[in-house]
């Protein structure tokens, strides 16, 4: 059959008709990055999302019964974060503050034996609750790039979404101290109150964003990101206590 000149092949237009109907989920994961000290604005995370997709459709396999929309927010997500990571640096100065925090809460609850307010840990600190809110942001925005190298500095092989989705899944390619990480990582989650897990859950398997998650728990968006940067604290503190 001869084809027209000008004309577009079947495969693209198929193509072009399933990236429409997959759009949604390009947005959904665009609007769950936190735009902060990049050189992205929302509509460049939204068109590397498009190429990651594009990826998702071109190299799905059904016959691994996974479903195509997890596997797709996979890799749009795995799109967008690869490209924010080579530009999204927080200063020495705001690393060097989060850093501070980690030393303050642990000394703190070392002498007190309990778990510590924010009002001791700002005393601790010589600063303000405001500046203290401002971490636990940054703390937010560092796990959003990177949660895996946030709570693990030196792992980045797998994340809190597998962890979440399946406890039980066995990985053979990961070495005895990923396995320790991640065992570690499963017991951390469990110690977490009910909120915290429910934050967790909502924003890392249920893949909800700030706003909504702020809806579900009635406040701010700007409170959500500062408790989802509290729990990252804790849930780093419980993994360095379960893995000593």
């Amino acid at each position: 059959m001869i084809r027209a000149e000008g004309a577009i092949p079947m495969y693209k237009i198929k193509l072009e008709d399933k990236v429409l109907k997959y759009l949604p989920l390009v947005e959904r994961v665009a609007n769950r990055i936190t735009i902060k000290n990049t050189e992205y604005e929302y509509g460049d995370l939204y068109d590397i999302g498009v190429i990651g997709l594009i990826d998702a459709l071109q190299k799905f396999d059904a016959s691994k019964q996974v479903p195509f929309e997890r596997y797709a927010m996979i890799r749009i997500k795995g799109a967008i974060i690869d490209e924010v990571r080579k530009h999204a640096k927080l200063s020495r100065y705001k690393m060097n503050s989060i850093n501070n925090l980690y030393s303050a809460k642990q000394k703190l609850e070392q002498k007190l034996k309990r778990e510590v307010t924010d009002q001791e840990i700002s005393e601790e600190m010589k600063i303000s609750s405001t500046q203290l809110n401002e971490i636990y942001e940054n703390i937010h925005y560092l796990a959003g790039i990177s949660l895996e190298s946030t709570i693990f500095p030196q792992s980045d092989d797998f994340t809190l979404e597998d962890i979440l989705e399946d406890t039980n899944a066995a990985n053979g390619e990961q070495n005895l101290l990923q396995q320790e990480e991640k065992q570690a990582l499963i017991i951390a989650i469990k110690k977490l109150n009910q909120r915290e897990q429910l934050i967790l859950s909502l924003y890392y398997e249920q893949n909800a964003t700030l706003k909504e998650i702020a809806a579900v728990l009635d406040v701010s968006i700007a409170r959500v990101s500062q408790i989802h940067g509290k729990i990252i604290i804790k849930l780093r503190q419980l993994i360095k206590e379960e893995m000593k």
